[in-house]
């Protein structure tokens, strides 16, 4: 049986076992997209909360979020 040089193949194996690590960081990578994509959706929802929590006590306003303070949205009734 032929056979190639042993550094002809532990360049072979070098680069496959490379190749795995690519893979298994690429599907981890996709793992922590996913997750990421989850918790802005689940941030999303709880921000919404606390808007229609806010305005319910405050009204339509701006909130600074520097400082707290706040400004009264003016309706087109309201001009």
């Amino acid at each position: 049986m032929s056979k190639i040089k042993e550094s002809e193949l532990k360049v072979l194996q070098e680069q496959e076992q490379k190749k795995g690590a690519i893979l298994h960081d690429l599907g981890l990578l996709q793992t922590q997209i996913h997750s990421l994509n989850h918790m802005y959706v689940e941030l999303m929802v709880d921000q919404d909360k606390s808007k229609k929590e806010l305005e319910e006590e405050y009204g339509k306003v701006n909130i600074n979020l520097k400082d707290g303070s706040y400004e009264i949205i003016k309706d087109e009734e309201n001009k």
